[in-house]
């Protein structure tokens, strides 16, 4: 295999590279499995060399969500004994990749009850886990071994009795910045070799782009002027967005260039898509288009144009789209993205992420961001472990109880 000064060489691809592999990458990996040296940042590498690439693309989601299990709790000596059973100081010790046969969710390569190895007594300790398996412990609304943001003490026993549908339930809005005078079609600055369609023109006129005082040539010209192209690259999109050009190179959508390879091919995706969008790549206008950069069209419809999986479908019939088509404004309704790239404060305003990965797995991460804008904690956590209304998107009620929350209650009242 070739290597590079920093490594393996990683922005090559081709037949060859598969020849290489040990063994199918996980599903969070699968996408990069041929940009070798986004891992393997050297020959052979060894724990702490693998350690740094893992931290390099995932330190700041752990430090953001409080990670549960950081890294110094194994390095206390306190511990030492525990660190034996799990060396949980590198992330290759649950995170074993190239192993299809071992791999669970989460990209887990340990047995389901590991937490045995350190939390042994644990049904001595609180009578509420007694007779509970340590392969019950991940469960929805349980424990999560990183994050806990939803499901720590103190947080469910400030959300005890909550109804199922807040008071006022309200999706965070956007802010969005006008121009001091916002453009209009005649201020189009195309070129007068440029041939546009009057449709064109309206759609960039009512865009947000117009009336943010983004022109022609703000897109179509490189930085500091130059031949009007065509064709605009993701990256001059990032000039103004650079905050969800960020976010969306770390998604599943955009990983990809984030390793140096081609755009993600919709057909190459292991969800289930649509055969009409096979040869599809992703990118900044596959959901928002051109011209019109229409939010709504990005919030639903560019996502069923590609996925055909259970849950995409039965977004139609649900209550949430129910809702969206009922309210324009999008403070109210709910679409996809309203779950899976969620809005959040940010620097003083609300901006939406574009990574869908950001809340997706463990689904629990949604609860804070998204769920409890508009339902009690307790309907949230039963909803989000009914798997059958998951894949119905919602439409009825949860048949799956959490038991998290009468535990907490009957833990405060003893």
């Amino acid at each position: 295999m070739l290597v590079a000064a920093a490594g393996f060489a990683s922005t090559l691809e081709g037949p060859w590279r598969k020849v290489h592999l040990p063994g199918p990458t996980s599903n969070g990996h699968y996408q990069i499995e041929l940009a070798c040296g986004e891992c393997h940042t050297q020959p052979f590498s060894d724990r702490e060399s693998m350690q740094a690439a893992c931290v390099r693309c995932h330190g700041a989601d752990l430090k953001e969500s409080h990670d549960s299990h950081p890294e110094l709790k194994f390095t206390d000596p306190r511990n030492a004994e525990r660190t034996a059973v799990l060396d949980a100081r590198y992330c290759v010790t649950c995170h074993r990749e190239h192993r299809p046969e071992a791999t669970a969710k989460m990209g887990v390569t340990l047995p389901t009850d590991f937490c045995r190895g350190c939390h042994e007594t644990i049904g001595e300790e609180r009578p509420s886990h007694a007779g509970l398996g340590f392969d019950t412990c991940a469960d929805t609304g349980c424990h999560k071994f990183h994050d806990n943001r939803a499901l720590y003490e103190d947080f469910v026993a400030k959300h005890l009795n909550e109804p199922d549908v807040t008071a006022a339930p309200r999706v965070p809005a956007r802010t969005t910045k006008a121009a001091a005078r916002p453009l209009t079609i005649a201020d189009a600055d195309a070129g007068p070799d440029v041939a546009l369609a009057r449709a064109e023109l309206e759609a960039w006129a009512a865009s947000a782009h117009a009336r943010g005082g983004a022109n022609c040539s703000s897109c179509h010209e490189p930085a500091g002027g130059g031949k009007f192209e065509v064709e605009v690259p993701d990256e001059r999109c990032a000039g103004c967005h650079e905050g969800e050009h960020a976010d969306f190179v770390k998604s599943r959508h955009g990983m990809r260039l984030a390793a140096g390879l081609s755009p993600m091919r919709v057909g190459d995706a292991r969800a289930p898509m649509l055969a009409r969008a096979a040869e599809r790549t992703v990118g900044c206008t596959s959901c928002h288009g051109a011209h019109a950069f229409d939010t709504r069209f990005a919030a639903v419809e560019a996502c069923s144009s590609c996925h055909d999986d259970r849950h995409t479908r039965s977004y139609a019939s649900s209550p949430h789209a129910r809702l969206f088509r009922d309210d324009p404004s999008g403070v109210h309704g709910v679409s996809c993205a309203t779950c899976h790239l969620p809005r959040v404060s940010d620097g003083g305003r609300t901006r939406v992420v574009h990574d869908q990965n950001h809340n997706l797995r463990p689904n629990e991460k949604m609860v804070r961001e998204v769920c409890m804008s508009c339902h009690g904690l307790g309907f949230t956590l039963d909803a989000l472990a009914d798997e059958a209304l998951i894949l119905a998107n919602f439409a009825g009620r949860p048949k799956v109880h959490v038991e998290s929350l009468k535990m907490v209650e009957a833990r405060a009242k003893r």
